[in-house]
């Protein structure tokens, strides 16, 4: 396998791992603020991102490179309100976008074709993550300040 390559999904492999870092640290804030709907919500994207990992591991390993798994920095513990959470979680998945984005580049100027082929479902993939989270954020935009829309949105959010 490409080395390039290799280093930087190695690279994206803890990006994704961070990101389950995060939607779990976001979950316990959640669970905090008796919001168990948006901790269902935050627990289940925190198991996407982790199968987003071991997409890319295996990937590695298939290709007969080597995983090195990487440090995970401590998210935040504190994300204010549920708006601003999911503000929050619109913007670190841009985030994940552009770095996507940024491996696929890589894929391409090593000429690395299986790379490309798998990326494909990652950049696939960041579209629809983008838009559920932006769809929830114009949810609790349109909420405001009233308690009762926010509770009916965490009971919709329970049933993911």
């Amino acid at each position: 396998m490409n080395k390039r390559v290799e280093q930087a999904i190695n690279d994206q492999i803890q990006a994704e791992l961070y990101s389950a870092y995060l939607y779990l640290a976001m979950a316990a804030y959640a669970e905090d603020q008796n919001l168990s709907g948006f901790a269902n919500w935050m627990s289940k994207q925190a198991g996407e991102e982790q199968a987003h990992a071991l997409k890319l591991y295996h990937h590695v390993i298939e290709r007969g490179g080597r995983v090195v798994l990487q440090g995970i920095d401590a998210p935040p513990a504190d994300y204010g309100t549920a708006l601003e959470m999911f503000q929050e979680v619109y913007i670190h998945e841009q985030k994940v976008t552009s770095l996507i984005h940024a491996l696929y580049e890589v894929a391409l100027e090593e000429k690395d074709y299986a790379a490309q082929s798998m990326l494909t479902w990652f950049i696939d993939e960041q579209v629809e993550e983008e838009a559920s989270a932006s769809e929830i954020v114009a949810q609790l935009e349109m909420v405001g300040n009233k308690p009762q829309g926010l509770l009916m949105l965490d009971r919709a959010l329970a049933s993911r």
